[in-house]
């Protein structure tokens, strides 16, 4: 368990922003950016990640999308799309680490 800064796990101020107000509890990346019981701070709160899912991007549901910010699945992929500017194709095979969180 470390104190990690949130720029390693969270790749903008939206999402730090996001996760601030609670729209997001996970983020998913392509590989593990922290570790279970890691904690980070955003403007004096404290976030812990209490579960890292490896997983495919086809197991992804719209409770995932949800937890990530979207109001659905179609609206995430569609996110992730844009976000990536336009060079993410989202492949039901890629391997990704979902970093849920909580506030603490």
């Amino acid at each position: 368990m470390a104190e990690i800064d949130p720029e390693t796990l969270l790749p903008n101020d939206r999402v730090k922003d996001a996760v601030k107000s609670g729209e997001m509890t996970q983020i998913t990346r392509g590989k593990a950016y922290a570790d279970e019981g890691d904690t980070f701070s955003i403007d004096g709160e404290t976030f812990e990640v209490d579960e890292l899912v490896e997983r495919t991007l086809g197991s992804f549901t719209d409770e995932d999308a949800n937890a990530e910010g979207s109001p659905s699945l179609a609206a995430y992929k569609e996110r992730m799309v844009k976000a990536h500017g336009g060079h993410f194709t989202w492949d039901d095979d890629a391997d990704v680490v979902s970093h849920r969180f909580v506030r603490r």
